[in-house]
């Protein structure tokens, strides 16, 4: 018998999230702008809430780490 692994991916907290919150003249997402392998993406331009590419993220947490609204958050799939 095996066992397969947790996935694990950052998930968006849209209740928390607030672009203009991390960078207020820019409407830049931190998270998005940590994200080296470009994951999670504000799609729809600047001042618009970031998504997560689920299936490509890697759970380094670097979008978690710099999200200083903690409306990033490490989720895991059983």
């Amino acid at each position: 018998m095996s066992f397969q692994a947790k996935k694990t991916f950052a998930s968006v907290d849209y209740g928390k999230c607030d672009p203009k919150g991390c960078s207020p003249e820019k409407g830049v997402c931190a998270s998005a702008s940590a994200c080296t392998r470009k994951v999670i993406k504000q799609i729809d331009g600047r001042y618009e809430q970031p998504i997560v590419f689920q299936d490509m993220c890697m759970g380094c947490w670097d979008c978690v780490e710099a999200c200083p609204l903690n409306a990033v958050q490490a989720m895991h799939l059983v």
